[in-house]
């Protein structure tokens, strides 16, 4: 098991995380690691540039990775005031590195800090995630301190965690999220009592979805949340295909319609937490991702609440509603449809290509 001294936070949205993250960029002594899917900027990136040129000031080593397509319109000019300051900073595949067939991202939200300072979770550097969670992107990150960040240095430079211990990290490689999916699969396998899931991109592939419509009918309270509207065209239609067959195994489903749901988060039976960048989604099966598993009780509480707020604020889906869709519905359905099959075929074939 973890440390005593192994402490998590849940950070609810950008407006309680940067807050965190800068003051302890501000503590750092020896290192700064940072992988981001998205890194803007704008006055959030900004203020991150700037603490980390503080950091360097004081001979603290700062290394940057951010994706060439997440961070689309802002990777140069950030690339360029990181080196300014002093960073070591690179850029993840370039948009147009996709030509010669490399279509992964690096889809990872990490903040370490002299290996003992961690934050992990679904949060993007920007102004598009600051705010409260349920106004604007509704996500949430966690703040680990303590011996169980020195298994997440360890995780990135590739070697083996030690033991089961209650604070997890899991990374993907080039091979894919598989092992990732995988501690869902199990997680949810082992379930007895209740699951909450809180995905704001939710497409997951046959066996996952016969995982999670097991679990309801053998008795355990399955709710989902997802995204009752999204940031990406048809998601959410998409998603919706799934209904029926989650409704009919007993499943709960509510959507969130106050904002765009981006968090990418599970608890299980009040016992243990899943968290991190990686979305139930064939993209993030292709990506670079990071998972942590938490076994502890104050945290698995926290994000139980977290999730249990936005339900209570979320509209429920019932099965009626979906037997006589208007034709426009249908329409949208379809298309939904249909892209759903194209990820997860493009999926496929990316998969059975790599080296």
């Amino acid at each position: 098991m973890a440390e005593p001294s192994d402490s998590v936070q849940i950070l609810d949205g950008g407006s309680v995380a940067f807050p965190s993250m800068l003051a302890a960029i501000a503590q750092a002594e020896r290192t700064i690691y940072i992988e981001v899917y998205a890194f803007f900027l704008d006055e959030i990136g900004s203020r991150f540039i700037a603490a980390l040129g503080e950091a360097l000031k004081r001979s603290v080593t700062v290394r940057v990775i951010i994706d060439g397509l997440g961070s689309r319109g802002h990777s140069a000019g950030v690339q360029k005031a990181l080196l300014q300051v002093g960073c070591e900073v690179s850029i993840y595949h370039p948009i147009w590195s996709a030509l010669y067939g490399r279509f992964r991202r690096n889809h990872r939200k990490i903040l370490l800090i002299d290996d003992r300072v961690a934050f992990v979770g679904g949060i993007n550097i920007g102004m598009p995630y600051h705010g409260d969670s349920t106004t604007d992107y509704a996500d949430l990150a966690v703040q680990i301190e303590g011996p169980a960040c020195a298994q997440l240095a360890r995780a990135l430079d590739g070697k083996s965690q030690q033991g089961d211990s209650a604070i997890r990290f899991f990374l993907s490689r080039h091979g894919g999220s598989f092992r990732l999916r995988r501690r869902y699969i199990k997680a949810i396998g082992r379930a007895q009592k209740r699951i909450l899931l809180a995905h704001g991109y939710f497409l997951p592939d046959r066996r996952l979805l016969r995982s999670i419509t097991a679990a309801a009918r053998r008795g355990v309270e399955v709710i989902l949340l997802v995204a009752g509207h999204s940031d990406i065209p048809f998601f959410q239609a998409a998603t919706a295909n799934y209904y029926a067959r989650l409704l009919r195994s007993g499943v709960q489903i509510f959507e969130w319609q106050s904002s765009v749901l981006h968090s990418k988060v599970a608890t299980i039976d009040d016992q243990r937490l899943l968290i991190g960048s990686f979305n139930l989604d064939p993209l993030s099966l292709l990506n670079l991702e990071i998972l942590v598993e938490i076994r502890q009780m104050l945290a698995v509480s926290a994000a139980s609440t977290w999730i249990q707020s936005r339900l209570a604020l979320g509209r429920r889906v019932a099965l009626a509603e979906l037997r006589h869709p208007s034709l426009l519905r249908r329409l949208v359905l379809l298309i939904g449809f249909l892209g759903t099959k194209f990820a997860h075929a493009m999926r496929r074939v990316i998969t059975s290509r790599a080296p």
